[in-house]
């Protein structure tokens, strides 16, 4: 591990609760603030249909958790409130969030919407103590922005991470190696980044139950129980090794994805599309926002033990619409996956042209036309009035899936390209 380097990891507090929240207290200084309430950003309250894609800090302590459906988490707390989301207006407040961190370095790893790595090696010295400048750029982002943020400092990506996770809301914490054995090693297994249940299960069946066993545990024993792969990994992990650079940004339109790390394992067909449409949502508004479209699209899947899946397919029409990309996505998904439990999945597309090219296309029909006319103005209500206030006639044809969101981090990994 290399201790020269210094990362910080960004992690809005509740982000898309947040954002809505200081939306709604910029429109009205009178307005509730969704945040000092049991309170969730996701589908439609009065059907109950959707998943959960944000929770405030008291509705976490029903016990309510990110991805699972409103039904589920209003037999927790009744009196949950849900609000719709609102992806482009989250967009906007993500935009601002990384303008303001460029003032600290180049060297940006947008890891999510609302997460994100600062490799602060070559620009600390011009800005001061560590713990201090993460306390400095906490203050802008609540002052200048109007939410709060925890920061993890420490010398790797997952350190970072993991410090970050530590104590909410509005914290900085550090977890440097000589602090590993005290802050990390006495948490739960679940605690540590791409631990899930299933792979926790396994480890507790032989004895194991706090990171720091995992971390003093025989790697050949994780590997045969585990796999190798993914125990070699979740050893290295468990004692802070991690050599991952901060990301170079993507060269422009390589592409657009996004991808969620769920709370639990799914192994049904009707959640897992209820994501796949959340996660169209976010891509379709990246695609339309930019004024581009994409010609291939490809869902991944990652299982407990860290294996991989996807499949991909190329589109006869270059497109941005969110309703061809959840239609397409759920074809793919039918066709490789065997419901083996996963713990992420994702939506990626690739092949992207520039929109005022592809209006010239001779595959291009009248309808596909009107379709983007249609997307667009769908984008337009939304963002004024909400993401429920207008559906698309191609969702209704499922009623299980109507009631839509817009993708929302893991718990802590929802990765996004652009």
């Amino acid at each position: 591990m290399n201790q020269h380097r210094l990362i910080f990891h960004i992690d809005v507090n509740s982000a898309f609760l947040s954002w809505e929240s200081v939306y709604r207290l910029s429109q009205d200084p009178e307005a509730l603030d969704l945040r000092t309430v049991p309170s969730a950003v996701g589908g439609d309250a009065k059907s109950r249909h959707g998943i959960v894609l944000a929770k405030s800090t008291p509705a976490k302590q029903y016990g309510i958790s990110t991805a699972e459906t409103l039904a589920s988490a209003r037999k927790k707390c009744p009196e949950l409130v849900v609000v719709p989301s609102r992806f482009d207006l989250y967009l906007e407040y993500s935009k601002n969030l990384i303008a303001l961190l460029s003032d600290y370095t180049p060297d940006i790893e947008k890891f999510s919407i609302d997460e994100a790595f600062l490799d602060m090696t070559g620009t600390i010295h011009l800005f001061g103590d560590p713990i201090e400048v993460a306390d400095q750029i906490r203050g802008r982002i609540s002052r200048e922005l109007g939410f709060t943020v925890n920061i993890g400092i420490a010398p790797n990506k997952l350190l970072a991470k993991m410090a970050s996770d530590f104590e909410k809301p509005d914290r900085t914490h550090t977890l440097f190696p000589e602090e590993i054995a005290a802050k990390m090693w006495p948490l739960p297994l679940r605690s540590l980044f791409f631990v899930g249940s299933s792979a926790a299960d396994k480890m507790e069946r032989i004895g194991l139950h706090t990171i720091g066993d995992i971390a003093a545990c025989d790697p050949k024993i994780l590997c045969a129980h585990l796999g190798n792969k993914y125990g070699t990994m979740i050893h290295r992990y468990a004692n802070g090794i991690d050599e991952d650079p901060v990301a170079e940004k993507d060269p422009l339109n390589k592409g657009y994805g996004n991808s969620i790390t769920l709370p639990r394992d799914i192994s049904d067909l009707d959640t897992a599309c209820q994501v796949l449409l959340a996660l169209s949502e976010t891509v379709g508004a990246r695609l339309r926002e930019e004024g581009v479209r994409c010609n291939c699209i490809c869902v991944e899947l990652k299982d407990w033990q860290f294996r991989s899946l996807s499949h991909q397919m190329t589109l006869q029409v270059p497109t941005d619409s969110t309703s061809v990309l959840y239609q397409n996505a759920c074809k793919l998904l039918k066709e490789f996956w065997d419901l083996t439990p996963v713990r992420l999945i994702g939506l990626r597309t690739s092949r992207i042209s520039e929109d005022r090219y592809e209006q010239m296309s001779l595959f291009e029909t009248e309808q596909s036309r009107k379709l983007k006319d249609l997307e667009k103005a769908v984008d337009s209500i939304r963002s004024r009035y909400g993401i429920d206030s207008i559906k698309r006639a191609s969702f209704l044809s499922d009623s299980r899936v109507v009631d839509h969101a817009v993708s929302k981090k893991k718990h802590l990994h929802q990765k996004e390209e652009s």
